[in-house]
């Protein structure tokens, strides 16, 4: 064996090109797949441990406490199908006063759902208590916050802090929590949310079947059968949940996983085109070994030994690199994700590093096996008296039809190159076919995403926000009431139309955590075009969301629910349309539907939009000028879920086009050095450097407009295949003017980028090739 590995280790030094081609194919192909499989790990795996070990509720079911008794809800704990429960706890909303919700941070303004508990403890939903102690006597609160930085102790934190309510005893703020499952934004004792009017129970349960929503819907179903009509309000579902926590990540999952097989599919060829190349190259060397006493299991042991080690190295060292690379990526992508109330903090399992580590060596190997066994077939004085040219076949006879082409020669000569070796040639096509798929796939994604991107953060044809100032925020007040205000703004010079945006905290009847409705009052033609299914809101009493908020709220098109705030008025609102950006906790209405819940709301933005003419800077200036408590911004903000998607598919989609070049560099050295006579006789019968460089590029970029051709259906269907899985992994609709991204002139120049490719890949090569003088190639020959 040790005879082996020093041949081994001796053709790999000697074999300096194709070994460093080969680790850096495998290189590459490892950091691409340590990305994608680290991000597909990241996704699923921190909630569902955290979700386990805080014993979190399968469903959360709240009834109407006039409807049913605490003693009726008790006994559905006994119910076919629960594994465990918790309740019934009261539940009542106040209001949290703007001066208290300013003093305490990651608290809003508005409805504040409060439940009665006696412990943090307890078979579902054990809370976080991160901070201070709990709620057992009168006048005390815990607040459920996330477990940040200085949360808990310092200045700024909400500890010992009271929060006033009109007719009631202040709360003081004795301890922070957190609950995996979100059942409610606080707690207080039992004793103590009887003073709070609670007009609802809270249910927790955990069934013994919970992994599909068919399963979690049967057994709500169960727990509720035999209860009084309608006393369950609502009821939300922990896949409710676990799809909002997933729902950023999984943006990225479907085109790194694409990125990843098309790296594994280029690395796969590429390897077997460099084994190959190496075996037919080497097939003097291999006459030698076996002439010296090697057997052929000994020659393919060489063989495979010699992709092996590079391989091996290039995989440890890309997946080190993976990563390194993953690591930022994956908290760019979880940046703000909380489970539940519970930050998350991505880690890639070793899983994932094994594999790459592992794997690509052995996929290396099984390339290398097909043509390691031709040179186990081979005889010693076949192999040696086999020349570096390759055997007569198709070559010679398409070089002869190709001189009656009106071409020059040395084009000529180059198409018929490829022919004397059909199977490299298709490898080489191969691998250019998924260079230019890759290529096709990134630019598709790209042009999808900068869409978005406008679509999300642009804030349609609005060109500035002009916001009223707050003197809490140390600014001017405004001298113009909210409707004047308006009046003002469209009044100005070069202004086209202006919307008036207000915000009402409100909560959906049966939720614990508020929402918020965006109402708008005219300045209809600022709005963003970001449609996605159903229709604008015609009439009051109408609501237009994004994906995310009907995902997290179980809600489809045409579904009717209850808005309430805090002094009792509600409002019954229909979901007649879904946009393509917003957040999970937000909606879109007129301004009526907004003033039935809160009368006396008022703006406090205006969207306003410039005709083609202004200018931003004087029209700021003009703004200021009218009225100095208005402070105008420019809306110029990049989405940024798009720039990551974009730079991540724009380093993976150049390393990929890198390789395949390479690949297309390796057959260009391979086929130069087995023609070295004929090059040297075609220079001594007088072609010039240029021409015998053009040759050789030629011959591969015939096979780069070939993979061009073929290689732009595969990535416009890659693009056709991951759009749908990414638009339902991130629980958005892009509409169709979105996904218009192929166009003639784009996909001829996509063609010729197999070309590009192929002559990329191939310059260098030859132009080496075409210098050696004319006498030391005849010498070496």
């Amino acid at each position: 064996m040790s005879t082996v590995w020093r041949a081994s280790i001796a053709a790999v030094r000697r074999r300096r090109l194709q070994t460093s081609v080969i680790g850096v194919v495998v290189l590459v192909s490892s950091m691409a797949l340590v990305v994608a499989l680290g991000l597909l790990d990241v996704v699923s795996r921190p909630f569902d441990q955290l979700f386990g070990r805080m014993h979190g509720a399968h469903v959360i079911a709240t009834f109407d406490a006039t409807k049913v008794s605490g003693a009726q809800l008790a006994r559905t704990a006994h119910r076919p199908g629960v594994r465990a429960s918790a309740g019934p706890f009261p539940e009542a909303v106040i209001e949290m006063p703007e001066n208290a919700a300013s003093e305490m941070p990651g608290m809003a303004p508005g409805p504040l759902t409060v439940v009665g508990r006696a412990d943090p403890g307890g078979p579902v939903d054990r809370l976080d208590l991160f901070a201070g102690h709990w709620a057992t006597g009168p006048g005390q609160i815990v607040l459920s916050l996330p477990d940040a930085p200085g949360m808990g102790s310092g200045p700024h934190s909400p500890l010992g802090k009271r929060i006033r309510l009109p007719g009631q005893q202040p709360l003081s703020v004795v301890g922070l929590a957190s609950s995996m499952s979100g059942t409610a934004q606080a707690w207080v004792s039992p004793r103590q949310i009887t003073a709070l009017h609670p007009t609802t129970y809270q249910m927790l349960y955990r069934f013994d079947r919970a992994t599909t929503p068919r399963q979690v819907n049967e057994d709500t179903a169960a727990v509720s059968a035999g209860l009084p009509s309608g006393s369950m309000v609502a009821h939300q579902s922990y896949l409710t949940l676990k799809a909002q926590v997933a729902a950023n990540p999984n943006t990225f999952v479907p085109f790194l996983m694409a990125f990843g097989i098309l790296g594994l599919l280029v690395a796969v060829l590429i390897v077997g085109n460099v084994v190959s190349g190496a075996v037919v190259s080497g097939f003097r060397h291999i006459g030698v070994l076996k002439s010296l006493g090697f057997t052929p299991n000994q020659v393919v042991a060489v063989c495979l030994l010699m992709v092996c080690v590079p391989a091996t190295a290039g995989a440890a060292v890309g997946t080190a690199l993976g990563g390194v690379v993953a690591r930022p990526l994956l908290h760019q992508v979880f940046q703000g994700a909380q489970l539940g109330t519970a930050n998350v903090e991505p880690t890639i399992g070793a899983w994932a590093y094994a594999t790459a580590a592992l794997g690509m060596p052995v996929t290396v190997l099984l390339a290398a096996l097909i043509p390691a066994l031709r040179a186990h077939r081979l005889s010693a004085a076949r192999a040696i008296s086999a020349g570096s040219a390759p055997h007569a076949g198709r070559g010679p006879a398409v070089q002869r039809w190709l001189t009656g082409v009106r071409l020059p020669r040395a084009v000529t000569l180059g198409l018929g190159l490829p022919f004397a070796r059909p199977g490299r040639a298709l490898l080489t096509v191969a691998s250019v076919l998924l260079g230019v798929a890759t290529v096709t796939f990134a630019t598709g994604l790209s042009a999808t995403m900068v869409s978005y991107g406008h679509a999300e953060q642009d804030f349609g044809k609005a060109q500035s926000t002009v916001w009223r100032g707050q003197t809490r925020f140390d600014q001017t007040a405004p001298h113009h009431d909210d409707a004047a205000t308006q009046n003002l703004l469209r009044g100005l010079p070069h202004v086209a139309d202006v919307a008036a945006v207000g915000f009402t905290n409100v909560r959906i009847l049966g939720r614990s955590e508020g929402v918020a409705i965006e109402g708008v009052r005219g300045g209809r033609s600022t709005l963003p075009d970001d449609l996605s299914r159903g229709r604008w809101m015609r009439r009051p009493g109408e609501v237009v969301a994004s994906g995310r908020f009907l995902a997290k709220q179980g809600l489809r098109l045409g579904d009717s629910f209850t808005l309430t705030v805090a002094g009792g008025r509600r409002e019954r609102v229909t979901l007649v349309g879904e946009i393509l950006a917003g957040p999970e906790d937000w909606m879109r209405a007129d301004w009526a539907t907004a003033t039935a819940l809160t009368p006396d709301a008022q703006a406090n933005q205006y969207w306003v939009w410039l005709t083609h003419a202004a200018d931003f800077n004087a029209y700021a200036k003009a703004v200021q000028a009218a009225d100095p408590g208005l402070y105008p911004t420019r809306n110029t903000m990049l989405n940024a879920d798009a720039v990551t998607v974009i730079s991540s598919a724009s380093a993976l989609t150049l390393m990929l086009t890198l390789v395949a070049a390479m690949g297309v560099f390796n057959t260009v050295v391979l086929s130069a050095r087995e023609r070295q006579r004929d090059l040297g006789m075609l220079k001594s019968i007088g072609m010039t450097p240029r021409q015998v460089t053009v040759m050789m590029v030629v011959s591969m970029a015939g096979l780069g407009l070939l993979g061009g051709i073929l290689g732009l259906p595969l990535g416009v269907a890659a693009y056709h295949v991951v759009i749908p899985i990414t638009e339902h992994a991130a629980q958005l609709t892009f509409p169709a003017r979105m996904l218009d991204v192929w166009h003639p002139g784009s996909m001829t120049l996509l063609v010729l980028a197999g070309v590009a490719i192929a002559a990329l890949g191939a310059v260098i090569p030859a132009r080496a090739a075409a210098r050696q003088t004319i006498a030391r190639v005849l010498r070496t020959e």
